[in-house]
């Protein structure tokens, strides 16, 4: 006959399990703390190296001038639009951002076209103006500075400061206005209307 357990050794039994558990509990705690911690020195660390290379790249367009400011006459507006602004690259070279005098820094943005060029005016951020003898033409685009849209998303617009080629990206809050400002802008530049460009393309491809 099996002689029955003594109620003092299964109390002790009972308390060592729930020690032993409380033990494991304390355990995966302090590992998981330490997972956690690890993680954020790691964001850490990205978002310094990130801001470094940011300040270094900064140093390197130290020879781009200041930014042109609009006239205090700029003349009667032709088109307005309100919307974004995207950034600025090296034309042509949409991940060669531009970060110098606060041109990398996305923000909302109105922007005014007159017979005298370009007004941006950007909340939060530093405004600046595209003079009309420094256009340098405009076309539509789905990215920059490594921000990606849809195909015809973005405004982008060519200009010359200093000695740099510079691509600036916008996009309006009605999208269906950017063509028109390709238009006026390319007009306004002296480059080829987009039909003209189109029924060359054509021809050579003939």
């Amino acid at each position: 006959m099996t002689t029955p357990s003594h109620p003092v050794a299964g109390l002790a039994g009972f308390a060592g399990l729930a020690a032993e558990q409380k033990s494991q509990d304390v355990t995966d705690w302090a590992a998981r703390l330490s997972w956690v911690v690890g993680l954020l020195l790691v964001i850490a660390l990205v978002y310094w190296l990130m801001r470094e290379g940011w300040k270094w790249r900064g140093t390197l367009q130290g020879d781009l001038p200041e930014l042109p400011q609009a006239p205090a006459e700029p003349g009667a507006a032709g088109l307005t639009l309100t919307g974004r602004y995207h950034g600025s690259t090296t034309a042509g070279q949409w991940l060669d951002r531009i970060v110098a005098h606060g041109l990398g820094t996305r923000s909302r943005a109105e922007l005014t076209l007159t017979d005298q060029g370009v007004s941006v005016v950007r909340p939060g951020a530093q405004d600046f103006f595209i003079p009309a003898a420094e256009l340098r033409g405009a076309r539509l685009d789905k990215g920059i500075a490594g921000k990606v849209l849809a195909e015809g998303g973005l405004l982008v617009i060519t200009w010359s400061h200093g000695d740099r080629l510079i691509d600036s990206g916008f996009r309006s809050d009605h999208a269906a206005e950017h063509t028109a400002w390709v238009d006026a802008l390319t007009e306004l530049s002296g480059g080829p209307s987009e039909a003209a460009a189109t029924s060359h393309d054509t021809e050579g491809s003939r």
